[in-house]
């Protein structure tokens, strides 16, 4: 099932240097009460962990990348678990030999500078729930 989402509030902003990048997006979409939206980004990180979903095991396998990296493509959404805003974030970054680097962004990614843009939707919540076929937290509902 799809359903149309309208644009309420756009914000768009820098990244508080040495924040942990994950955490800080939540933190954003608590104060500003996004419980539906799009987010957007790029920059830079000191160090960073990324997670991969072992589909076979149904568990996060992390690497962590222990060098400075330009972030080349942040991109995720917000929705709701457990009552409150939850940031579903993938990221790439490049190394200094332009060597890419990706996955699901993890808390322990750390900010050198950054900037994002996040896109909150008007009278949409979407909850999260686990969904008992792939062992993650998805959308309820039905699928399209």
């Amino acid at each position: 099932m799809l359903l149309e989402v309208k644009p309420d509030r756009i914000f768009m902003g820098k990244l508080t240097h040495d924040s942990d990048l994950l955490e800080k997006l939540n933190r954003i979409c608590q104060e500003k009460n996004i419980t539906s939206g799009w987010l957007e980004g790029l920059g830079a990180v000191k160090r960073a962990r990324v997670g991969f979903y072992d589909q076979n095991t149904q568990e996060y396998r992390y690497v962590d990348l222990d060098a400075p990296l330009e972030i080349t493509h942040l991109v995720g959404n917000i929705s709701s678990r457990d009552g409150q805003p939850f940031v579903h974030a993938h990221i790439t970054f490049a190394d200094h030999k332009g060597a890419a680097y990706g996955g699901h962004l993890a808390p322990g990614t750390i900010v050198f500078a950054g900037e994002i843009l996040i896109r909150s939707f008007a009278s949409t919540e979407f909850s999260r729930a686990l969904d008992p076929v792939t062992g993650l937290y998805l959308w309820k509902g039905e699928s399209a």
